[in-house]
């Protein structure tokens, strides 16, 4: 794919006729083309970086040429709740953004009283696609990144459910601006981050570019409500109940992985594997904590966060992970749109279903 063939980056028929997933169909398509047949084995080729470059994120931008791609894409990811995008070509499409990433597959569990709804609610188990990636170019420890987890909830937890079911998604990242944590372990990844945007240096301008047209598409583009979760399988006519800010951090059992300059899937990856071997060894495990009392201060461009009151309700647990083209180029998350009130629908900024159905 060139810079200005992305792949379709807006609405298409195969979004709009989304009824569901099967998660074993999902998993089956991230496994599918892996960049290394086996992880770290001996031979393989190093694992490919995508750029992100501010000539791609504007693209199209100037009238009388075609159509503006970023903004297609925001869009898009607002609006459309498919799980896989294959395009008409099978080849997916590129991400303007979070373009490298590694998928992991695993356990949503929720294990403590929480007065939320929906998989908030003590006992649920979801079955999980997630993708743990960097907003940008860089993916080595020890230089400035923002990482992120995303996830996608199948209401599940039979790995082979044969009926096709509707996702909910979430979005984590640490600051939005960018960190220098070594490790995964440190981090904290929250659906409201910081944004020290000044710490972007002279990729302040992309990040700018982001921010603006996030806010043109969806009004809040530092926060992602939490609303899809607490109403994935209510019951109808049930209110929705919501925490407001969410945490997920690596659980103090696992181990660090060494290694100066290590690429963060390659960690992730030594997490479960050992290198060489195609087999699981191991899992990793994340636990989720909320609260609703939380504040923000600050200008566009520098706000911060303070939180209180955090609990832990559950854990994440993954047993698998693969970096792979599917994983990076075909793989779709559905980012919840900005509600003024994240438990009623009617407040919600867009109505993602007007452009897929």
């Amino acid at each position: 794919m060139t810079p200005r063939s992305f792949g379709i980056e807006g609405i298409t028929d195969e979004d709009r006729a989304y009824a569901g997933s099967r998660f074993s169909d999902v998993r089956e398509a991230l496994f599918a083309n892996p960049y290394q047949s086996t992880w770290g084995a001996d031979g393989e080729p190093p694992l490919p970086v995508h750029p992100v470059t501010l000539s791609s994120l504007l693209t199209g931008i100037l009238p009388f040429g075609p159509p503006y791609a970023f903004r297609q894409a925001t869009e898009r990811a607002v609006d459309s709740a498919a799980d896989l995008r294959w395009g008409p070509d099978r080849r997916g499409f590129r991400r303007l953004v979070h373009p490298n990433g590694i998928c992991l597959t695993g356990l949503w569990q929720i294990t403590e009283d929480t007065g939320y709804s929906g998989y908030f609610r003590n006992g649920s188990r979801a079955l999980i696609v997630g993708r743990y990636s960097t907003c940008c170019r860089e993916t080595r420890r020890g230089h400035l990144r923002s990482l992120s987890l995303v996830g996608k909830l199948f209401p599940t937890a039979e790995a082979e459910h044969v009926a096709p079911l509707r996702t909910a998604s979430f979005m984590t990242q640490q600051d939005i601006g960018g960190d220098y944590n070594d490790y995964i372990n440190d981090v904290e990844l929250l659906n409201a981050p910081n944004t020290t945007a000044l710490r972007r240096g002279l990729g302040m301008p992309l990040l700018m570019v982001v921010g603006v047209v996030f806010k043109l598409v969806d009004n809040k583009p530092s926060i992602r409500q939490l609303y899809q979760i607490a109403e994935l399988g209510k019951a109808q006519g049930e209110p929705t109940r919501a925490p407001t800010f969410m945490r997920l951090t690596v659980a103090p059992h696992q181990p660090r992985i060494e290694g100066a300059g290590m690429d963060f899937r390659d960690e992730i990856m030594a997490q479960i594997y050992d290198r060489g071997d195609a087999r699981p060894k191991r899992t990793l495990t994340f636990n989720i904590q909320v609260t609703d009392d939380g504040e923000t201060h600050g200008p566009f461009f520098r706000e911060q966060r303070t939180f209180r009151n955090w609990r832990r309700i559950g854990t994440i647990t993954f047993d698998r992970a693969v970096v792979s083209y599917n994983g990076d180029f075909v793989i779709h998350f559905h980012h919840p749109t900005w509600r003024d009130d994240q438990n009623d629908p009617a407040t919600a900024t867009r109505v993602n279903e007007r452009k897929v159905r």
